[in-house]
């Protein structure tokens, strides 16, 4: 069995919110997989399901993210699932929109979240960090968290990466990451087509006709009369 964790804050007025990416993951991969309904349990929400042969238990901490380890460390206690098979989504700052990266063990990078979880259960869990960009400033930090994705970024590049954890997501519970980030990169990064185009046409521009090849003078007919008979042609014609 292994614990999926999804770090967010509770509530309508923050479900948008780029700091609740990792709500939204775990809501992604509860719905595609067919996971049962999420149930009040353990200060969070939980939701039971298979994903092959792995049974997984997917965790919403609603301590708030400053207090998400007193959430998981009772889930993980409980399930008696250690702390190699416990799998954290959240969001990174220093990643860019769009992408992801896996780890397994390391600090928090000062991810109140993560911070937590540690003080409660060490830091050997892995993460899946999904990119959501920086502000640039660091006083703006607070606020960008905490503020909700644009319209375009819900129906572009974050429904990618959501699907694209959803993918991969039997590849990650075998412990395959490699093949999990495969999965999401294809979703955020399809392969462009192989059909070539010419740089200054559009491919439904018909191609130039080549110029046709002038035809050769049709051959004369040889004259075969001898000097004789032309010069009494002369004459008579």
């Amino acid at each position: 069995m292994k614990l999926w964790v999804g770090l967010g804050n509770p509530g309508a007025q923050y479900a948008g919110n780029r700091h609740n990416i990792g709500f939204m993951a775990v809501d992604r991969i509860a719905e595609d997989h067919g996971f049962g309904p999420w149930r009040a349990r353990f200060q969070g929400e939980v939701s039971e399901g298979r994903i092959g042969s792995e049974r997984i238990v997917l965790l919403k901490p609603a301590t708030y993210m400053n207090d998400s380890g007193r959430s998981v460390r009772p889930t993980a206690d409980f399930y008696k699932i250690p702390i190699e098979d416990i799998t954290v989504f959240h969001d990174e700052l220093d990643i860019a929109p769009g992408k992801c990266r896996l780890k397994q063990g390391g600090g928090h990078a000062g991810h109140n979240g993560l911070r937590s979880i540690s003080q409660h259960m060490g830091e050997a869990y892995a993460r899946v960090r999904l990119g959501v960009g920086h502000p640039g400033d660091k006083a703006k930090v607070a606020n960008y968290v905490l503020g909700d994705f644009s319209k375009a970024d819900r129906e572009g590049w974050l429904a990618d990466l959501l699907h694209g954890i959803s993918d991969g997501a039997p590849a990650l519970a075998r412990g395959e990451g490699d093949h999990f980030l495969n999965a999401v990169s294809l979703r955020v990064a399809p392969p462009r087509s192989s059909a070539g185009t010419h740089p200054e046409r559009s491919p439904a521009e018909p191609k130039p006709e080549k110029p046709a090849k002038p035809k050769a003078p049709a051959p004369t007919e040889e004259d075969t009369r001898s000097p004789l008979d032309k010069l009494r042609d002369k004459f008579n014609g």
